[in-house]
């Protein structure tokens, strides 16, 4: 066994997009489990939009990391010792382990995992955080129905991908908007979205005029800003909109723009309600369960973007906010 771990420490809180000075890559001995722990050997790290929020000082749904403090990541990996009856050497479990290669646990908010399930990847996306918040944004959240229309911005992202196959696989209409021509081919293609937004060549608000001529039901949004106010230029009567994330506002220097169009939402009597995943905790198993039996069917496919060496973060978590990634963003550690 390594008698090092090596791990990311936040060091500044970033302005604007994050730089490498604002993180301190560092090494420590080893950590041995005290009585009740257990050590877990990272394997994989999920990056994710939500990661730039948390550095942030601002209020937010979660403390900010402090400075100083192993950046905070959703990873999973393998049980090498164990001082806890309830997980044994071997055993693969994710939890909130950090931007490092060993992390020591005291089981609280840790899930096992079953490799012969699915490879490991999935349980960081499909079958982690990144399934379940699809799951709920869209089917408790947005509420669709049969033959209503549904658009999802960020929709070759990792949430946006897997939200727009579950409203397909409810009977709906799906428009994405995504970055670029190859995105657009991917969801259409591969995904089965009807149709395809470049919000990097087209405009958004004529498009949607578009691709939507009686309106849109349902706006699933990953992005805000601008796109936000396009979709809402565009809702029908009764629209709910889904507020899942904002990643073009999290690297601001200045107020966060829109949407200044908010009373579309009165005229058209519509609502706009933001989503937290870890509401939904308890129910996890069950969305679980059923995401399984899509994926098994062939209906819900999930696409993992994986980059190898856990020294790369810096860069690598970069990839989100220039749109550079499709599907899963995560590190392979070793």
């Amino acid at each position: 066994m390594p008698l090092t771990n090596h791990k990311f420490l936040l060091a500044a809180r970033p302005v604007g997009m994050p730089k490498p000075t604002d993180w301190t890559f560092t090494e420590e001995p080893l950590p041995e489990p005290k009585d009740g722990e257990f050590l877990v050997q990272i394997l994989y790290i999920s990056l994710d939009p939500a990661m730039r929020m948390w550095i942030n000082e601002a209020r937010s749904y979660i403390p900010p990391v402090a400075i100083g403090e192993v950046m905070r990541a959703l990873a999973l990996g393998v049980v090498t010792a164990s001082r806890n009856p309830h997980f044994a050497i071997g055993d693969h479990v994710s939890g909130a382990f950090g931007v490092q290669e060993y992390a020591l646990s005291d089981g609280r908010r840790v899930t096992k995992v079953d490799p012969k399930l699915a490879p490991l990847p999935k349980f960081l996306s499909v079958f982690g955080m990144t399934g379940m918040t699809a799951y709920f944004a869209l089917l408790d959240t947005g509420q669709p129905q049969p033959g209503e229309t549904v658009v999802i911005s960020a929709a070759a992202g990792a949430v946006g991908a897997l939200a727009g196959q579950i409203a397909k696989i409810k009977n709906c209409r799906v428009v994405g908007i995504a970055g670029g021509a190859e995105k657009c081919r991917y969801i259409v293609h591969d995904l089965g979205f009807d149709a395809a937004i470049d919000y990097k060549s087209e405009d958004v608000k004529q498009s949607l005029r578009q691709h939507c001529p009686d309106g849109i039901d349902v706006y699933f949004d990953n992005v805000g800003g601008t796109i936000l106010e396009a979709a809402l230029a565009n809702i029908r009567l009764h629209a709910r909109i889904v507020i899942c994330g904002a990643i073009s506002q999290y690297n601001n220097t200045g107020p966060a723009t829109g949407p200044r169009n908010y009373m579309s939402l009165l005229t058209n009597r519509a609502t706009m309600k933001g989503m937290l995943v870890m509401d939904y905790a308890d129910r996890f198993p069950q969305a679980a369960a059923e995401m399984a039996t899509w994926v098994a069917a062939g209906k819900l496919k999930s696409r993992e973007d994986i980059v190898e060496g856990i020294a790369t973060f810096p860069e690598t978590l970069l990839k989100l906010f220039k749109s550079e990634n499709t599907g899963k963003l995560m590190l392979k550690v070793n």
